[in-house]
């Protein structure tokens, strides 16, 4: 039979009739402790991770789940400023919008308000996995299909002694991690002599990669790329300020390791500015940072059409951000193998029923529907924090 043009195919609706009306959004603050002492960058030292998590409702009773994670020196906005937002303005302009029309949901959300992009992010996510479930697909399948049925993942050392740093690295490559992230930021000499240690330790089984955070101006950035250029670094990340692109191009031209910019990319435009610059061979997306699953698959397109790498991971995502950018990452060939979605490594806990176990270094493609996790009532309870 030849389904007639008027003839709504299963599971959609007729124009102009929304599939999945959104009933209610729920908007709760989570405070997740980190494991140990926690995690020392260039900007602080972390203990706890404070997150939103967002619940969306549609009328048929079905519900999906965002989930945000803002990091200090990355997100414009602060935990607590995109909490008032989700509850105060985002959230109840999209009560009654379609959860299986994103597009549409996005430009209410711009409409209402101005930036919080991350804030938006949670509720695009919970509507794109409230989508999928609907279909009984996972995200990744929803996003138009994987391309990967095993994902890697990073591990990551901190500014730490160089004898703790090589102790560290060699316990995650005997864990089965192949690649490693060691945060500089600090002393040239110092952070030399770190690269150096963990390079000793391991030999030549693990990639390594360097994170400034931004800690370095120009002439110290290139002094740190040119002692480093022996370990066989595979790239230097956001060694200067975010918005010191000219440096940044500086840095690339004055070095033989490759550069990755990460606190210079937020929106599309951002990623643009950086690929006109010529300041970088990588870019970091995160789902949550980009503005949640569609504006970020369209930069991984964006970056893969400039010749660029893309690397996918925001480091302390609880278990749903984590599967959010999973899911994306598995998409595109353009995602450079060791994500850096690790969080649910770094936490002491998490909100979902089953925490994502990422301890091998690797896992197989999860199968979902939706983003394959489900919301725990109790620990969501336990770790709740106000505004």
């Amino acid at each position: 039979m030849i389904r007639g043009l008027d003839s709504p195919v299963p599971g959609t609706s007729r124009a102009g009739a929304a599939l999945l009306p959104i009933a209610r959004v729920d908007v709760h603050g989570v405070a997740m402790p980190l494991v140990g002492s926690g995690f020392r960058n260039a900007y602080s030292t972390r203990t706890v991770q404070k997150s939103a998590v967002v619940c969306v409702r549609a009328r048929d009773g079905s519900v999906g789940l965002g989930n945000i994670d803002p990091s200090p020196g990355y997100s414009t906005e602060t935990i607590e400023q995109s909490l008032v937002a989700l509850r105060e303005r985002l959230a109840p302009a999209v009560i009654g919008q379609d959860a299986a029309n994103p597009h549409r949901v996005l430009e209410r959300l711009d409409a209402v308000l101005e930036g919080y992009i991350d804030a938006k992010a949670a509720i695009e996510m919970a509507c794109v996995d409230l989508a999928a479930r609907h279909l009984g697909v996972a995200v990744h399948e929803w996003l138009g299909g994987a391309v990967v049925e095993r994902l890697s993942f990073n591990a990551w050392i901190g500014i730490v002694a160089p004898d703790e740093a090589a102790a560290e690295a060699r316990r995650w490559l005997d864990r089965g991690f192949r690649s490693c992230k060691i945060k500089v930021g600090g002393s040239v000499d110092h952070d030399v002599a770190r690269v150096r240690a963990v390079r000793e330790a391991v030999g030549p089984g693990m990639r390594l990669r360097v994170d400034a955070n931004a800690g370095y101006d120009v002439p110290r950035a290139i002094a740190l790329g040119r002692a480093l250029e022996p370990l066989e670094v595979q790239w230097v990340e956001q060694p200067v300020a975010a918005r010191d692109l000219a440096g940044m191009a500086a840095v690339r031209r004055g070095i033989g390791i490759a550069v990755m910019a990460d606190e210079s990319i937020t929106d599309h435009a951002s990623l643009v500015a950086a690929i006109r610059a010529d300041c970088a061979d990588y870019v970091k997306l995160k789902v949550m940072k980009q503005g949640g699953f569609l504006r970020c698959r369209r930069m991984v397109e964006t970056a893969a059409a400039a010749g660029l790498g893309v690397i996918i991971g925001h480091g302390f995502g609880l278990g749903i951000n984590t599967m959010a950018e999973i899911m994306l990452a598995a998409t595109s060939r353009a995602v450079v193998e060791g994500l850096e979605c690790v969080g649910p490594l770094k936490t002491a806990d998490d909100v979902v029923t089953e925490k994502l176990d990422l301890s091998a270094g690797s896992i197989d493609l999860p199968a979902g529907p939706g983003l394959g996790v489900v919301l725990d009532p109790d620990m969501l309870a336990r770790y709740r924090f106000d505004t």
